[in-house]
């Protein structure tokens, strides 16, 4: 992941949400791990909004869609209350994968970066299957910036 920060211009998506009392620690500070839990509560409406409900979207097709590796970069500390702004979109489109790049922030303020990797896969074999056209053509209609494809 980029030391930089993405243009937060870049996202199409995002939602607000507000920290609850159980997401922080004794602090009032949120609580590291729950920063995974907001890239999937964005990632989740994101694909809501592309028109690709959960839990799983592609089960006509005999695959699913597997998290297998997030990074975060962690930079300023959300608290107890905070208002905060959600960000998704897709970097990246693959052959079998793609990418994810969320932010969480408050107001102005860039607190995390997170970039996800999912795979779609047949739930069975666990082997990977391309990814299947319509999220390849939703991702692209819905887009303001079209993601890498490999």
């Amino acid at each position: 992941m980029a030391a930089e920060p993405v243009d937060p211009t870049s996202f199409t998506f995002s939602m607000e949400k507000r920290v609850r009392w159980s997401e922080v620690d004794p602090q009032g500070i949120v609580f590291n791990p729950n920063y995974l839990v907001f890239a999937d509560i964005a990632f989740t409406e994101y694909m809501r909004a592309i028109g690709l409900a959960f839990p799983n979207p592609f089960e006509a097709e005999g695959t699913e869609i597997f998290a297998v590796r997030s990074e975060v970069n962690f930079r300023v500390s959300a608290r107890f209350d905070d208002e905060l702004t959600l960000l998704a979109r897709t970097a990246r489109l693959g052959r079998s994968s793609f990418i994810v790049e969320m932010a969480v922030r408050r107001a102005e303020a860039l607190l995390a970066d997170i970039r996800t990797v999912y795979v779609n896969a047949d739930p069975a074999s666990s082997t990977s299957q391309p990814l299947p056209p319509a999220l390849i053509d939703k991702v692209l209609a819905f887009e303001r910036h079209a993601p890498e494809q490999a």
